[in-house]
């Protein structure tokens, strides 16, 4: 195999959860080529991660719909991306994607044919005819995300890799992370996120409740520094101000690397579901994450040995009721967000506090 291409058009959670794949591909054909089809959120963090020679950003988003297809943007994006797909003479495609849709079958389907690859590598789960060599998809949760994307890269002979997410940081982050928490490393910073992204808001637990747990932790000594993307900058106000005057809030104000590595300079973290979750356990940062309707055996945060990871979560029937079995399920939950409700900032807060003793710190 002397070039190969890699197919992951996820933002920055789902996307980690696929560099231990790329990590062994990588490792397994050091002479080849290797190209990855992302999106434009995830593409300048890849650029430079050294697992991949090439990067290609596609807006994933425009073409969730079939209108997006007949946009004019739309169609010139398409056509330039069937022009790089047949110039990359590919060996081998390797999706990495759950055929849940019709249409995204339909999309994946042409995608792959236009690279003319003689190998397209894929999971099926019934619906993957178009792929010449399937992993078998047992469905959202049967295992985690990290080893669906093993199992892909394992079909052209990559050994599985269950080490950590790849989350690359360099001088200007470092740099960035200073500026922002100061000099001093004897700080006791626990970082806590409150948003879950666009894709469903139904993963967010209450920001009084995160309020409370980060009013918990300042009571013990600890200063809290609240991160977001810059639609959660209100949400984040709310939690910060539980906690001021030990609390910072920094949603918006962070790079992408720059948010990595505040985090890695955090004793502790506590999160939703969300892509942010999936970096403090990349950089190494102890986490704990509130899980609700989504599917924790299948996007739980994944340490692979370099840190620790605890879900609290209530234990119902009915949850997760998001992208379970091979099923994209209710991603706005039910009215009542139940499973949610039943987690508690006790329950949390004592959670948080034994990971953060676990870490080494002494809670005064």
């Amino acid at each position: 195999m002397q070039r190969l291409l890699v197919v992951k058009l996820a933002d920055i959670g789902d996307l980690l959860t696929a560099t231990p794949a790329l990590r062994s591909l990588r490792a397994t054909f050091p002479a080849a080529r290797i190209a990855l089809l992302t999106t434009p959120q995830t593409a300048p963090l890849m650029a430079g991660a050294g697992l991949v020679d090439e990067v290609r950003a596609l807006p994933k988003g425009q073409f969730d719909r079939p209108q997006g297809l007949l946009q004019p943007a739309g169609v010139a994006a398409l056509k330039d991306l069937g022009v790089w797909l047949r110039q990359g003479r590919f060996d081998a495609v390797l999706l990495m994607h759950h055929l849940t849709t019709a249409f995204g079958r339909t999309k994946y389907r042409a995608l792959l044919q236009t690279t003319g690859a003689p190998v397209r590598a894929g999971l099926d789960n019934g619906h993957g005819g178009f792929l010449t060599h399937r992993a078998v998809d047992r469905g959202f949760g049967a295992q985690h995300e990290v080893a669906y994307c093993n199992d892909v890269a394992a079909l052209l002979g990559a050994p599985r890799d269950e080490g950590g997410l790849v989350f690359p940081l360099d001088a200007a982050a470092e740099q960035e992370a200073t500026a922002l928490l100061g000099e001093a490393d004897d700080d006791r910073w626990v970082a806590v996120h409150p948003g879950a992204g666009g894709f469903s808001l139904a993963r967010r637990w209450g920001a009084d409740r995160f309020g409370a747990v980060a009013r918990a932790v300042a009571e013990r000594g600890y200063r809290v520094v609240v991160v977001g993307g810059p639609d959660e900058v209100a949400l984040a106000d709310a939690v910060a101000a539980a906690a001021r005057p030990r609390a910072r809030n920094l949603a918006g104000r962070t790079t992408l690397r720059g948010l990595g590595a505040v985090l890695r300079r955090c004793t502790g973290y506590l999160g939703n579901d969300s892509g942010v979750t999936h970096i403090a356990a990349a950089v190494g940062t102890p986490v704990v994450a509130v899980f609700g309707p989504t599917n924790h055996q299948a996007w739980g945060p994944w340490t692979g040995g370099v840190g620790t990871a605890t879900v609290v979560r209530a234990d119902l029937p009915c949850s997760p009721c998001v992208y379970r079995g091979h099923s994209l399920g209710t991603p706005a939950g039910c009215p009542r967000r139940t499973c949610l409700q039943l987690v508690t900032p006790e329950q949390v807060t004592a959670s948080l506090l034994a990971t953060l003793e676990a870490a080494g710190e002494r809670v005064s």
